[in-house]
């Protein structure tokens, strides 16, 4: 197999068969050389997106399907279409024809031609309000930038293309399929491409992510960054953290008694230790500290003993 498409949705029944109709054009007219299937991921819609998906299915036999139990999220909509595709080049897209299939063609040759591990889609031009959706995603896309270290203006394009031994060994949790080339190039897939493609309003229904997504992106790219860092060697951070605070707080403790022994020593009044305030704070350093450090020593066992399960429950399977 030499294409997957890779289509996660919730609830565009209006757009599949449109959908369906572009990509197939595609490859009759500029991949007629190649061999594609369709992979569509029902994530707990509530319209008629699965029966349309069977019709499809019954009607085609490069369509295949998973339908979810309920709604999971895209990540994870993604890492069971991932199981399942079968093509060396991975290729994902929105199902609500903002991203365009036309650009399969574009997105190969980039893949190709550069000996990308995957490249993804800039959405220069975007079709989009402009203070609720264009905005925050620059943002979001500068600090994804500053703190990954990758060159790419647009992190979040639905658009990409990848080569299959990414994506079967990548592992989404939560929303994390906002930074997949991140996530890649922390399993040392460096050769990550951007192309720009074209991008048009929404046809059909409204946007499933709400404002609260900028929010948690931001949260899940600290994350990221401290899994990245710290996931397989927790005790490094807080082993460390915990030392510091612990030894800091011991100093000002032993600095604080040795005070008051020498006042002692030269007949010199003191106040009780228990009337200074440091005394308190370099206790709760010292509590604190020990609690860090314990936190490292249980990560580190928790490290050496997870086993990694899934995320989501799949319903039916069509092939």
């Amino acid at each position: 197999m030499d294409f997957s498409i890779v289509i996660p949705l919730l609830n565009e029944a209006e757009s599949l068969m449109e959908l369906h109709q572009r990509i197939q054009k595609v490859f009759l007219q500029e991949l007629s050389d190649k061999t594609f299937e369709i992979i569509f991921v029902d994530d707990g819609s509530t319209d008629d997106s699965w029966s349309i998906i069977q019709e499809l299915n019954a009607q085609n036999p490069e369509v295949k399907a998973i339908k979810f139990k309920k709604n999971f999220g895209k990540a994870q909509a993604l890492n069971a279409a991932f199981q399942k595709a079968n093509g060396e080049i991975v290729v994902t897209m929105d199902a609500d024809l903002q991203d365009f299939p036309e650009e399969i063609p574009h997105l190969y040759q980039a893949l190709k031609n550069n000996d990308w591990d995957m490249v993804s889609g800039w959405k220069q031009k975007r079709q989009d309000p402009v203070l609720t959706k264009n905005l925050p995603s620059k943002l979001f896309n500068l600090v994804a930038q500053k703190t990954s270290g990758l060159p790419l203006h647009d992190f979040n394009c639905g658009l990409k293309a990848y080569k299959k031994s990414l994506v079967k060994i990548i592992n989404l949790r939560s929303d994390m399929h906002r930074y997949i080339p991140v996530i890649a190039k922390n399993l040392g897939f460096s050769k990550i491409g951007e192309i720009r493609v074209q991008h048009t309003a929404r046809k059909h229904g409204s946007s499933k992510f709400g404002n609260s997504r900028f929010i948690n992106g931001f949260l899940d790219l600290i994350t990221l960054w401290f899994v990245n860092q710290f996931g397989h060697r927790p005790m490094h951070f807080f082993g460390a953290a915990g030392l510091l605070m612990f030894i800091l707080g011991f100093l000002t403790s032993a600095f604080i008694g040795l005070k008051k022994l020498y006042l002692l020593y030269q007949e010199i009044p003191a106040k009780l230790v228990t009337t200074d305030a440091w005394f308190y704070i370099a206790l709760t350093c010292m509590i604190i500290g020990s609690q860090l450090f314990l936190a490292g020593f249980l990560g580190e066992i928790f490290v050496r003993n997870r086993v990694d399960k899934k995320d989501f429950q799949i319903e039916i399977e069509l092939d």
